[in-house]
């Protein structure tokens, strides 16, 4: 079990070594327990080798999550006060405190043998952050690291979280991932401290271009990404 919020490294997966990968794109927001049920049995047929390394990249309806280390006061305490607008709420086994999801924001889950493609959890954060700092890169947006607070920002005019990253290691496979805020609603963030930060400020891609983004695109170039990033040929794409 690993604790996003202690990781990072500047580690590449090695470029020699190419493995066979799966990765499933979802079309329509998934709810957020079906998506979790679908990780779970990917898990556990990738502890028996039944699956490949399988990547799912997809949006959710609105949630909350709270993660392992989330404290009352990130959130309030308040369920029902929370989700007035309608929003689920979970409490979640992966590192981090709470986080939204919404439809705008793209969600990926990785379910990986973490030892075949990175040397260790450092290096797995690390390697996360990268495919989203290159796909930001495809539209001219600078993302960056900070240490201490697992993520990507975006550092002008000032720090703002556009990237949130939260994972579980179970018997070596990965649970969980990132989300990268595209084009949604950001009202949801205010109402809790994302990631356990009171001074976290949040943006979106849409927010930072001043322009639309297609949702359906940063899909497929987070799949490119991925592969690339951690040397990845995706024998399924769905």
């Amino acid at each position: 079990m690993i604790d996003a919020n202690s990781v990072m490294t500047p580690h590449l997966s090695s470029p020699h070594i190419i493995h066979e990968g799966a990765a499933r794109i979802f079309s329509d927001p998934v709810p957020y327990l079906i998506a979790w049920g679908i990780q779970s049995r990917l898990h556990r047929e990738r502890l028996l080798d039944l699956q490949p390394d399988t990547v799912l990249i997809l949006e959710h309806p609105p949630v909350y999550t709270l993660g392992r280390r989330t404290r009352l006061s990130d959130w309030g305490g308040s369920e029902s006060a929370l989700c007035a607008d309608g929003a689920e709420l979970h409490h979640v086994n992966r590192g981090g405190s709470v986080t939204f999801h919404g439809p705008g924001q793209i969600v990926v889950y990785p379910v990986l043998k973490l030892e075949r493609l990175a040397a260790g959890p450092r290096q797995l954060v690390w390697l996360l952050e990268e495919v989203v700092i290159q796909v930001l890169d495809l539209w001219n947006i600078t993302g960056s690291r900070i240490v201490g607070k697992p993520g990507v920002w975006i550092m002008t005019p000032e720090p703002q979280k556009i990237a949130f990253l939260g994972i579980r290691i179970d018997h070596g496979v990965t649970l969980h991932g990132f989300a990268l805020n595209v084009d949604l609603d950001l009202t949801p963030f205010q109402r809790i401290h994302p990631c356990g930060f009171p001074d976290c400020r949040v943006t979106s891609m849409k927010t930072v271009r001043q322009t639309a983004v297609p949702i359906g695109v940063v899909k497929q170039e987070l799949a490119r990404t991925f592969a690339t990033v951690f040397a990845l040929n995706w024998s399924t794409i769905a």
